[in-house]
C-alpha cells in the first residue's frame, strides 16, 4: 500500500487543472486518485493521461466529485467561487484537506466556507507561491514603516484570458498594506478609476490591472511620496510555481486540525 498522500484535481481540463495534474504525477510524495470535470465535458469517462494527449495514467475523469474525494486525503480546486463553495461541502464530508486556489471569491462567498472548516481543513490563498507570499510579508512591513506622504499602488499584469481584476494576488497585497497601516482594505480600496476622479486621496489603496498576451503573473507593489519611490516586486515566468505550492499545501495539511489556514501557515512564514 503506498504511503503517498491521494490527491484529486478539479478541473481537470483547465490550464492550472492540467498544471496541477502533472505536478501531481511527478511528485514523490503525492499521488493522482482523481480527477473532476463538470457534467457533460468531453473529458468524462476518459482516462486523463489520454485526455491530455499522452499516454493512459490509470485515472479516469469524472463528475462525481463526492466519490472521487471519498478515495482520496485531500482535493486541489483552482475553479470558480460557487463551485469551490460546492466542492468545500463535499470535501467537508469526505474530511479531506481542501487547497482552494480558486480567485475571484467575494467576502460572502468566502464566508461560505466556514462551515466546511469546522470539519475538514481548508487552505486557501490568493497566490500559492513561496515569492509571492514573501512579497506579502515584505509589503506589511514597509507599509507600517511608511506614513500616509506615500501612496500605495498595486499593480498588476496577466494573460488576456484572466476573467477577474484585480487578481486575488492583487488584493492580497492590498490587505497586507492596509494591515501594515492598521486600516480595513474596504475603507481605503480606490480601483477602477475612469474618467474624470478627482485628485487621489490621502492614504487609499490603489489598484492597477494590466491584461494581455500570455502573462503568467506579475505585481508591484509601489510606494510613491514626494521625491521618491520604493517598489517591490514578484515575476512569475512559470505557471508550475503555483501548482508546486498547491500540492506542497496539500501534504501539510495531512494531520492539521479542521480549520481555514493559507500560504502563511504552510510555509511557517
Amino acid at each position: 500500500m503506498s504511503d503517498k498522500t491521494g490527491i484529486v484535481i478539479t478541473g481537470a481540463s483547465g490550464r492550472m487543472g492540467q498544471m496541477l495534474i502533472k505536478t501531481v504525477l511527478e511528485s514523490d510524495k503525492a499521488k493522482l486518485v482523481g480527477c473532476v470535470e463538470r457534467a457533460g465535458h468531453d473529458w468524462v469517462g476518459q482516462d486523463i493521461g489520454v485526455a491530455m494527449g499522452g499516454a493512459a495514467v490509470g485515472v479516469t475523469v469524472t463528475d462525481d466529485a463526492l466519490e472521487a474525494f471519498s478515495k482520496a486525503q485531500a482535493v486541489i480546486d483552482f475553479t470558480a467561487p460557487a463551485a469551490t463553495i460546492a466542492f468545500s461541502k463535499l470535501a467537508a464530508q469526505a474530511r479531506v484537506t481542501h487547497v482552494i486556489g480558486t480567485t475571484g471569491m467575494t467576502e460572502n462567498e468566502i464566508a461560505q466556507l466556514e462551515p466546511a472548516a469546522r470539519h475538514a481543513v481548508i487552505v486557501r490563498a490568493g497566490n500559492m507561491s513561496l515569492g509571492v507570499n514573501l512579497l506579502v510579508q515584505l509589503t506589511k512591513k514597509v507599509a507600517a514603516a511608511l506614513d500616509e506622504d506615500f501612496d500605495i499602488e498595486v499593480i498588476e499584469a496577466h494573460h488576456h484570458h484572466k476573467v477577474d481584476a484585480p487578481s486575488g494576488t492583487a488584493l492580497m497585497l492590498g490587505e497586507a498594506a492596509a494591515e501594515g497601516r492598521g486600516v480595513k482594505l474596504a475603507d481605503v480600496r480606490d480601483s477602477g478609476r475612469d474618467g474624470i476622479t478627482g485628485a487621489r486621496k490621502r492614504g487609499d489603496i490603489g489598484f492597477t490591472a494590466i491584461r494581455g498576451g500570455d502573462i503568467v503573473g506579475e505585481h508591484d507593489v509601489l510606494f510613491a511620496a514626494a521625491g521618491e519611490r520604493i517598489v517591490l516586486r514578484h515575476m512569475a515566468t512559470d505557471r508550475a510555481i503555483f501548482a508546486r505550492g498547491a500540492v506542497k499545501a496539500a501534504l501539510w495539511g495531512q494531520g492539521q486540525k479542521p480549520g481555514e489556514y493559507d500560504m502563511i501557515d504552510v510555509l511557517g512564514l
